[in-house]
């Protein structure tokens, strides 16, 4: 099974180009205008074992609004094109993830219903040159475009880099555990449906 995707995505805003492995080694090469943005995605592919590279141009002289959700949209698209059917995966996944005084859980289900349901209140407004309002905006078009439901909840934190790193640690690790192919169920779509 090859579960990889290479998507792109233009606009008068931004131009993305998104390559993803799911079943990679945790490889990265990104390019998001961003450099906390590009931190953080980092964490995705180096702790889901997802060998990632992201392009992106965008329209940072307004701000980082449009990249960092254009981004979040062409990264869904590329993780429900490689992810196919979904059969053998084990559907759902979950971690939890601490840094320091920091703690965050993150679930998620590859259900094919987007749902987003997010509570983290970050102690700082900004983090290097990344709006702490944008995570929202990433994970939303992420979401929307990957079919997933996502629960986020930032449990403790003091420092926004940790509270941020947290939450980018454990959507890996979640990811990681639903996309990993089950054994026991090798061909079958996890759900009593018949499809996802």
């Amino acid at each position: 099974m090859n579960r990889t995707a290479d998507v792109t995505r233009q606009t008068a805003e931004t131009n993305i180009r998104v390559v993803v492995n799911l079943d990679g080694t945790g490889q990265s090469k990104l390019s998001t205008g961003i450099g906390f943005l590009d931190h953080m995605i980092d964490q995705i592919a180096r702790h889901g074992l997802i060998d990632l590279e992201i392009k992106c141009d965008g329209d940072l002289h307004i701000d980082g609004h449009h990249t960092v959700e254009d981004i979040g949209i062409t990264l869904g698209r590329a993780f429900a094109q490689a992810v196919g059917d979904k059969k053998g995966i084990r559907r759902y996944g979950h971690a939890y993830v601490p840094l320091d005084e920091a703690l965050s859980r993150v679930v998620v289900d590859f259900s094919g219903r987007p749902s987003l349901h997010m509570d983290v209140t970050f102690t700082s407004g900004m983090i290097g040159a990344l709006d702490t309002q944008l995570i929202y905006e990433f994970f939303q078009g992420f979401v929307n475009h990957a079919l997933v439901t996502l629960h986020i909840d930032n449990l403790k934190g003091a420092n926004a880099h940790h509270q941020c790193e947290t939450i980018f640690k454990a959507f890996a690790r979640a990811l990681r555990a639903a996309l990993e192919l089950d054994p026991r169920s090798a061909g079958v779509i996890p759900s009593t449906k018949g499809s996802l």
